[in-house]
């Protein structure tokens, strides 16, 4: 797993956001949530990306689908089987953090 810390946003410079190496320019929800907002027209990128809030609050991946799903009106195929495989994971994740042990 990669090592995460915390930088401010590059944009509003208010948030922390958890970022990676990796990261160029780090991005808080509430900077990249203007870019969500539109109408995704596809009845199957729809159905795709009808999630949780929360999963798009906690990974930035998911917003940049999202973001580029609504930008250029299509996903290739590679970033459709990588969205599901990481909406799968934090389900799975989430679901474990759910459940609370039965004291007898």
């Amino acid at each position: 797993m990669a090592v995460t810390y915390k930088q401010k946003c590059g944009r509003c410079k208010k948030n922390y956001v958890l970022i990676t190496w990796r990261t160029n320019f780090p991005l808080c929800y509430d900077c990249q949530k203007k870019e969500m907002v539109g109408e995704i027209k596809d009845a199957a990128m729809k159905k795709l990306l009808n999630i949780p809030e929360e999963f798009y609050k906690e990974n930035s991946f998911l917003r940049s689908i999202k973001i580029n799903c609504l930008r250029f009106g299509k996903l290739s195929e590679k970033q459709v089987e990588a969205f599901k495989k990481t909406v799968k994971k934090m389900k799975e994740s989430n679901k474990g953090n759910d459940e609370t042990p039965v004291k007898d």
